[in-house]
C-alpha cells in the first residue's frame, strides 16, 4: 500500500489548533477569575449599602428624638428639666453630623467597590467572547484536518484571530 503524502499546511494546522486550545483555556481561567471578583465586590458593595441604610435609620431616628426633644423644650417652664433636655439636643445635634460624616464614607467605600466590580466586568466579558471565537476556530480547525480542507482551517484561523484579539482585549481594553 502507497503511503499518503502529508500535506505541509496540516503541521500549521496543528500547531495553530494548539495554540487556539491554551488561548481558550487561559481565557476561561481569566474570563472565571474576573466572573468571581466581580460576584464578589458586588456583595462587598452591598453590603456597604446595607451599613449606609443602617446608619440612616439610626440618623432618621435620632433627628426624630431631637424634634420631639426640642418641642417638649419650647413647653417646660422647669429649669433643670429644660437644661438635661437641652444637652441631650446637643448630644443628638452631634450624633447626627457623625452619622453624616460615616455615611459619607460608608458611600464612597461603597462606590469604589461598584467601580471595582464594573472594571472587572469590563475585563470580563472580552475573556467570555474570546472562549467563543476560539472554541469555534478549534472546531472548524478539526473539521479541516479530518476533511483535508485547508479554505476550512484558514477560515478557523480567521475566527482565532478574532479571538485571540478579544483575549488581548480582556487584558487591555483597547476596544
Amino acid at each position: 500500500m502507497a503511503e499518503e503524502k502529508k500535506e505541509p499546511w496540516l503541521n500549521y494546522l496543528a500547531l495553530t489548533t494548539v495554540v487556539l486550545a491554551v488561548c481558550a483555556t487561559l481565557a476561561t481561567f481569566k474570563g472565571g477569575g474576573f466572573s468571581t471578583r466581580s460576584v464578589l465586590v458586588q456583595n462587598q458593595a452591598s453590603d456597604q449599602w446595607a451599613f449606609y441604610q443602617a446608619k440612616s435609620i439610626k440618623q432618621s431616628l435620632a433627628e426624630t428624638e431631637q424634634g420631639q426633644l426640642e418641642r417638649e423644650l419650647l413647653r417646660t417652664g422647669d429649669q433643670k428639666v429644660a437644661a438635661a433636655m437641652e444637652a441631650r439636643v446637643q448630644a443628638l445635634k452631634g450624633k447626627i453630623a457623625k452619622y453624616d460624616q460615616e455615611k459619607a464614607k460608608i458611600q464612597d467605600d461603597a462606590k469604589k467597590l461598584e467601580k471595582e466590580r464594573d472594571d472587572a466586568q469590563r475585563h470580563g466579558r472580552p475573556f467570555g467572547l474570546a472562549v467563543i471565537f476560539l472554541q469555534i476556530a478549534i472546531l472548524l480547525s478539526s473539521i479541516a484536518a479530518l476533511l483535508k480542507k485547508k479554505i476550512v482551517w484558514l477560515a478557523g484561523l480567521a475566527v482565532g484571530i478574532c479571538g485571540l484579539i478579544q483575549f488581548a482585549n480582556g487584558f487591555m481594553l483597547f476596544m
